[in-house]
């Protein structure tokens, strides 16, 4: 049920997605991985959708370097925990949802309890050990994994549903470097939102999703093209779990 309150917050979305769709995003928890320049727009683009549960993770402080492409952290924040900057913008951009945050780095030792009963992952981090890991316990728990990455002008992004598509060790078998990497702001404004509009579209079960697709995002062409995907079937993390 909505209040009168979100009923006009969410009205021209409810034209979109029907009262269905709205409780479904409603009632749904994502856990988003990461609250710097990825996890930035996905958060807020998700407060402002009325998903009902937004648990975020992150284990750093907000500083001067940050603030080219973090959207959620300000001047005035540098010095903050980024979990405590960012749940107070997200409480202000939608009191009727839930923001739980916990300041922690991801690891094998607490990766599952801190997933928890999230409906979906979201992949907002800066390196793929993590994303490997977050990527296996989608796959342990049967639930959608939203991959993004980023670096300079040019981005990536891909949905991944157990069981039926190419999982993240499918398509990037080995990692690449470890890096500090250039990035301008616009390149994880531009992803954060297309894996934003991925979990929408998820729960409302609406459009087709970024499925065994992958979507190149060249900033410096201005243009996306689409890589098509295909499950390995010898993948260490998929393949041994569906024979």
């Amino acid at each position: 049920m909505f209040s009168a309150q979100e009923r006009d917050r969410y009205k021209r979305q409810i034209m979109l997605f029907g009262e269905e769709g709205q409780e479904r995003l409603k009632e749904a928890t994502i856990f988003i991985a990461g609250a710097g320049g990825l996890g930035s727009p996905i958060s807020i683009y998700l407060a402002v959708a009325g998903v009902g549960r937004i648990i975020l993770v992150d284990k750093d402080s907000v500083e001067l370097t940050n603030l080219n492409r973090q959207i959620l952290h300000f001047n005035r924040d540098i010095g903050e925990r980024k979990t405590i900057s960012a749940v107070a913008k997200l409480r202000d951009i939608n009191p009727d949802i839930r923001i739980d945050v916990i300041d922690t780095t991801i690891d094998e030792t607490n990766v599952l309890e801190l997933v928890g009963d999230a409906d979906g992952i979201v992949d907002a981090m800066d390196n793929f050990p993590t994303r490997y890991l977050l990527n296996s316990v989608a796959y342990t728990k049967k639930i959608p994994f939203f991959h993004g990455g980023i670096r300079g002008l040019c981005g990536q992004a891909t949905t991944i549903i157990p069981g039926e598509t190419a999982c993240l060790s499918c398509i990037f078998p080995h990692p690449p470097p470890a890096e500090v990497f250039p990035v301008v702001g616009v390149t994880p404004g531009f992803i954060g939102v297309v894996q934003a509009n991925e979990v929408i579209k998820y729960f409302t079960s609406t459009g087709e999703l970024l499925a065994n697709r992958l979507l190149h995002w060249d900033g410096e062409r201005s243009t996306v093209d689409e890589i098509r995907l295909e499950k390995d079937p010898a993948c260490p993390v998929c393949g041994k779990r569906e024979e």
